[in-house]
């Protein structure tokens, strides 16, 4: 997938303005597992912005780690807000996408109406985006950042994040709709022509408008005609021609229908 990610302006600012802040020191203390960062108490203006200058230096993972200890040792203070979605969008950088859906939902549960919403949403749909598998595997993962994605188009139709999540939602249903195309042209390699007209008529009426729904209607009109069902074959191909006159699909369809049903 395309990891690209709008960024919320208002928290990049609200880290900037930490830009003169002593560095933190990572001697000493105990080391927090699975890190590399060693932790000791500290203000939180020197935490943060080390935080920050890890993930300026794209340390991901330990920015990450970084801004969780913010929040941690300084749970009160308005930066503690700040760093949760520092932190859920440190993980997504990282491609610790798991973790950056936990963050994004734990700001979420605690700050539901906060401007910074939006962002918290969109992160954790875009990390679904990010762990769709081709159409060969299992596909539960992109039926979650469809609904991740619809999320952020319900709730926010305005905000900056709306039209990345339109455009991502369209690629996601012609991914699910390429799995479903996947598994019907599977069923007609093996004769199964009731299972593949399920398969291919949940395209034509579930993912409508993808790049897939002239070969389904194709598809349809074949295994239709393999059933023995000619009128059926006859209303696909009909849609087919009045939808997609000028395709492959329509001018296969019309040989097929002219050599297999010519009454029709």
């Amino acid at each position: 997938m395309n990891r690209k990610i709008l960024v919320s302006a208002g928290l990049l600012a609200s880290v900037s303005m930490l830009s003169g802040c002593a560095m933190l020191g990572l001697g000493g203390g105990g080391a927090k597992p699975g890190s590399n960062t060693r932790y000791v108490a500290r203000d939180v203006n020197t935490l943060y912005t080390a935080a920050k200058d890890k993930l300026d230096n794209k340390q991901y993972e330990v920015a990450a780690a970084l801004f969780d200890e913010v929040e941690r040792q300084h749970p009160y203070s308005p930066w503690a807000r700040r760093a949760q979605l520092m932190s859920a969008f440190s993980y997504y950088m990282a491609q610790k996408y798991n973790e950056s859906i936990q963050s994004s939902r734990r700001f979420l549960s605690i700050h539901p109406g906060n401007k910074d919403a939006a962002y918290a949403y969109y992160l954790i749909a875009l990390s679904y985006y990010e762990q769709m598998s081709d159409v060969t595997h299992d596909q539960k993962i992109s039926e979650q950042a469809l609904a991740a994605l619809g999320e952020v188009q319900r709730r926010y139709p305005t905000s900056r994040y709306s039209a990345d999540a339109t455009l991502k939602m369209d690629l996601v249903r012609d991914h699910l709709a390429g799995k479903e195309m996947e598994i019907g042209r599977f069923y007609q390699r093996r004769a199964l022509w009731l299972a593949s007209s399920l398969r291919f008529r949940e395209v034509i009426d579930k993912f409508d408008t993808t790049t897939h729904t002239p070969e389904a209607l194709y598809r349809l009109t074949e295994s239709y005609l393999a059933m023995g069902v000619p009128e059926e074959a006859k209303k696909a191909a009909a849609v087919l021609g009045a939808n997609y006159p000028g395709s492959k699909w329509y001018q296969r369809a019309y040989d097929l229908m002219q050599k297999n049903a010519p009454a029709a």
